[in-house]
């Protein structure tokens, strides 16, 4: 779905809510011009944002890929601080053309309750995009895949 102004910046909730082409701006997650980001309620839940590049690359914590994507966050962890918010951002420079694959996965229910409410945002340029995804265990519903070509 398309942005739709919802009232100022809200943090942690992988969405552009004031519409200025940012996710998540002043709350602490980097942004690039393009930017893909997830954010889910259950604390005991873990869920997986994985970004592969056109060159087949999947974006990781601390190594950028050779296009430049970048995993700054990877929770839940200590450090997230009940903050449930991975985020994977193009670190400097144009995106390599191509197609682009976005997986989001629920990787353990944890004891939380299913399905899961995850919301993903996408930011290509100065459009922001977004998605509200329900997953649950099992092979038809724990992984949403999403293609793009630039």
């Amino acid at each position: 779905m398309a942005c739709v102004p919802t009232g100022p910046e809200r943090c942690f909730d992988a969405w552009d809510d004031n519409c200025n082409g940012i996710i998540d701006e002043g709350c602490g997650l980097r942004t690039g011009i393009l930017q893909f980001t997830i954010a889910w309620d259950e604390p005991l839940a873990d869920v997986d944002l994985n970004v592969t590049d056109p060159n087949g690359d999947v974006a990781s914590v601390g190594e950028p890929t050779a296009t430049g994507l970048l995993k700054d966050r990877d929770c839940p962890r200590p450090e997230c601080e009940g903050q449930n918010v991975e985020n994977v951002f193009l670190t400097e420079g144009a995106p390599k053309r191509g197609k682009y694959k976005v997986t989001v996965r629920l990787d353990k229910l944890g004891g939380a309750t299913a399905p899961v409410a995850v919301r993903l945002g996408v930011r290509i340029g100065q459009r922001t995009l977004g998605a509200r995804l329900a997953l649950s265990p099992g092979a038809e519903t724990e992984t949403r895949t999403f293609e793009m070509t630039l």
